[in-house]
């Protein structure tokens, strides 16, 4: 199986047998139900979608509702397809947990960065802004933006004012330090997408599976 799905718990450290620390984020890594199998010869290829932290049966719909009836499971807020091999043994209804990830070295983790609200191009692409003298001003404003009358418009892309964060970004190769299976916890050097709380998917890294692999 590809992975599963967490909660970003915080940061902390952790120290080696040598005594160094490492920082870590701290995820709760499920344990999440197998709502669906689906099937190379029913859907055209083989997943699990797994669901991932309770919600009141008053909060969803009966189309969501009847899923999880189905596997005599309470419904959850989090769904998400992970592929999986043709001869693995899960069906629906089974439960899914940190185990999965054992003997993994790095993996890639999905999340939703923290939402900024509006900011300009100083805080947002860390521009330069204007002379910030006295008589300056265009102390943070973004500048000229035309391109003359050819082509007499604005190209697409253009970096300006505008929503910050709160955007899907994966972060890759992150190094497990820990798996505690039996607490549910993965413990991983480096940053987390999202605040404390936050939803995640982890998936076994594509481009580096070992240490001292890939770049």
């Amino acid at each position: 199986m590809q992975g599963i799905l967490g909660k970003k718990i915080g940061m902390t450290r952790v120290f080696g047998d040598e005594g160094r620390q490492t920082p870590v984020t701290v995820i709760e890594v499920g344990p999440c139900v197998v709502v669906q199998r689906k099937t190379k010869s029913r859907d055209g290829y083989e997943a699990l979608k797994l669901g991932f932290v309770e919600v009141k049966a008053s909060r969803a719909n009966k189309a969501h509702a009847g899923q999880f009836k189905a596997v005599n499971a309470t419904p959850k807020r989090f769904l998400r397809e992970f592929a999986v091999d043709s001869g693995e043994a899960l069906k629906a209804g089974d439960t899914v947990t940190a185990t999965v990830l054992d003997g993994v070295d790095y993996v890639d983790i999905i999340g939703v960065t923290k939402g900024r609200g509006f900011a300009g191009v100083v805080r947002r692409y860390k521009m330069a802004g204007g002379p910030m003298t006295h008589g300056g001003h265009s102390k943070r404003r973004i500048g000229s933006i035309g391109c003359r009358s050819f082509p007499g418009r604005i190209h697409k892309g253009k970096r300006m004012p505008g929503h910050m964060g709160n955007v899907q970004i994966t972060t890759q190769n992150l190094k497990v330090v820990q798996l505690r299976a039996s607490e549910n916890l993965l413990l991983v050097n480096g940053a987390v997408p999202g605040p404390a709380g936050a939803l995640v998917e982890i998936r076994k890294a594509l481009k580096k599976t070992k240490a001292g692999q890939g770049k």
